[in-house]
């Protein structure tokens, strides 16, 4: 079963934070985030909710649909097609408002940010504007009971999108994000994240603080395969996303999308290591 027979309860706004109730999921649920405007790995993970048995409806996306990769409006459409709950990214809310970069909060003349450049501009030319109204009104934080536990999903920071929480992040970090979210939707067990692209778990006091990674772009690890979770009266489980990847790649050197993250897909490496904490980087081959 879905949720609450399988309909969405009507969004709200808690102040400036636009908070849209699930109701209480039934059943395992899947959480993944970034698709990236990686239409293989984003018809991959529908296949693989389709494996599991999990209906549409629990299926959450933590955001950034659109971001490094070649298919911005095939997986807006993939995405959207499939039905599953969606909070904003950092640059769903970017792009709804035209912005001129993808406010990912990278530190200015990085690689991150020198990098983001070339992909925000060529998705920025080709997503339409009913994807934009679409990506408007996307909630900033979603909440469900499942299981007698109590989630809030959010996409990196609840003070601020784009705040990288990372596996080494101090305890208080994700303490003062807890609060800010307990402060908007009152008490919550279990906090579901995006935007830094590394699958992890952390606890926090009470708390339990999931980060299901992303699908659209390896972690760092050097292999190709992505990431995403299975939640379950049992626990989190996380998976490994094997997809085609190159076609995905092949596809950004098509389009002149060669910056680097074309060669990520296969290498399973990251270009733009420094938006790592130090004690997270690695040794990457010129």
């Amino acid at each position: 079963m879905g949720i609450d027979g399988g309909a969405f309860k009507e969004d709200k706004e808690e102040g400036h934070m636009i908070v849209q109730d699930l109701g209480e999921l039934r059943g395992d649920f899947l959480i993944f985030g970034g698709p990236y405007s990686n239409a293989q790995a984003s018809t991959a993970l529908i296949d693989a909710a389709r494996a599991h048995g999990i209906v549409p409806e629990n299926c959450i996306c933590t955001g950034d649909v659109v971001a490094y990769c070649a298919d911005p409006v095939a997986t807006l459409a993939l995405i959207r097609g499939f039905g599953g709950p969606v909070v904003a990214g950092n640059c769903e809310r970017q792009l709804a408002q035209d912005a001129p970069d993808c406010g990912c909060g990278f530190e200015q003349g990085r690689a991150c940010d020198l990098l983001s450049l070339g992909w925000y501009g060529y998705a920025d030319a080709r997503v339409g504007a009913p994807d934009r109204a679409w990506m408007a009104a996307l909630p900033d934080l979603i909440t469900f009971a499942h299981q007698a536990r109590r989630y809030a999903v959010i996409h990196g920071g609840a003070r601020d999108i784009s705040r990288f929480l990372w596996p080494v992040s101090p305890a208080e970090v994700f303490a003062q994000e807890i609060a800010v979210i307990e402060q908007a939707v009152g008490p919550v067990d279990v906090v579901l994240a995006g935007h830094c692209g590394l699958a992890f778990a952390r606890d926090i006091g009470r708390h339990r603080w999931i980060n299901a990674g992303v699908i659209g772009m390896p972690p760092h690890d050097g292999r190709a395969q992505t990431r995403y979770a299975v939640i379950s009266g049992q626990g989190v489980v996380f998976h490994r996303l094997g997809y085609d990847v190159d076609g995905a790649a092949a596809a950004m050197e098509a389009v002149g999308l060669t910056q680097g993250y074309h060669t990520a897909l296969r290498r399973g490496i990251w270009p733009s290591e420094d938006v790592l904490p130090a004690g997270m980087r690695r040794a990457v081959e010129a």
